[in-house]
């Protein structure tokens, strides 16, 4: 394997622990729910999903799910779920 190939995978890993390196601007996914399949996408600085609650209240479990996740490789206006627990 050439040396420099070498220093790219190591260099590979630590960026993958930095995870603060990396800022998503827009993405979609396939969301596989627990009923259907949903199309979940920050897009233009906002979240959407095509299922039928995001419709009515602008965010879902899925959108949630993928804040938590995706944590601080959000920019900021899209970490807003203030719902850790419901108790």
């Amino acid at each position: 394997m050439h040396s420099s190939l070498i220093g790219k995978i190591e260099k590979a890993k630590r960026y993958a622990q930095e995870t603060d390196r990396i800022t998503f601007s827009d993405f979609s996914v396939e969301f596989r729910g627990e009923n259907d399949s949903y199309t979940t996408e920050y897009k233009d600085g906002k979240w959407h999903c095509s299922c039928r609650f995001f419709s009515s209240w602008g965010l879902c479990s899925h959108t949630m799910a993928l804040e938590k996740i995706l944590g601080n490789m959000l920019p900021q206006e899209a970490r807003s779920t203030q719902y850790e627990s419901v108790t």
